[in-house]
């Protein structure tokens, strides 16, 4: 494991076959509403770190970016603007799953959220799981993307965010090859 900050962590899992080694990602930037310029920053440094320890190898991006997808940073992300001459491309598991649901992790539905720090939250999705693309698009295929821990076990609620789970799969065919019949 290799902590880089307080805002980024990267661990290098050996799964089982046939995924092999593969990194997991959990990036967490500062959350300030004021400090886009200063998460902008983060992000890139946390791609540059992974690009240079993930060579070839599937990487698992995870974490509370407190950013919605429009954003820079989770543009910057996903493939679609640069940052600081830095392009990436990671594919978000989310967005796979339920195509246009806006999947509010940070919502005032939740009374954490309504009794906390943030009591005029409107509600939006700032918590993410992705999986980096190669040339070819993504090393292994969402099966599923789920909200955790949305609501109370008794009264008891886990956290001010929603969780997210996926199910990662291994592609069908190797991304950059046919298939064979």
């Amino acid at each position: 494991m290799r902590i880089v900050g307080r805002e980024r962590c990267v661990v290098e899992v050996q799964a089982p076959s046939p995924f092999g080694t593969m990194l997991v990602v959990h990036h967490k930037p500062s959350w300030e509403r004021g400090q886009e310029r200063e998460r902008e920053a983060q992000a890139v440094a946390a791609a540059r770190l992974v690009e240079s320890m993930a060579g070839a190898g599937h990487v698992v991006l995870l974490g509370g970016f407190d950013a919605t997808p429009e954003s820079a940073r989770v543009r910057f992300w996903t493939g679609l603007q640069s940052l600081s001459g830095l392009s990436v491309g990671y594919r978000d598991a989310w967005a796979t799953a339920h195509p246009g649901e806006p999947g509010h992790t940070c919502s005032p539905a939740n009374p954490l959220v309504r009794l906390g720090e943030m009591p005029e939250e409107e509600g939006r999705r700032v918590d993410y799981i992705m999986v980096r693309c190669d040339d070819y698009g993504p090393t292994l295929r969402v099966g599923l993307c789920e909200q955790v821990f949305s609501e109370p076990v008794g009264s008891v609620w886990a956290s001010d965010h929603y969780g997210l789970v996926a199910d990662l799969l291994f592609p069908s065919h190797q991304p950059g090859s046919w298939a064979s019949d």
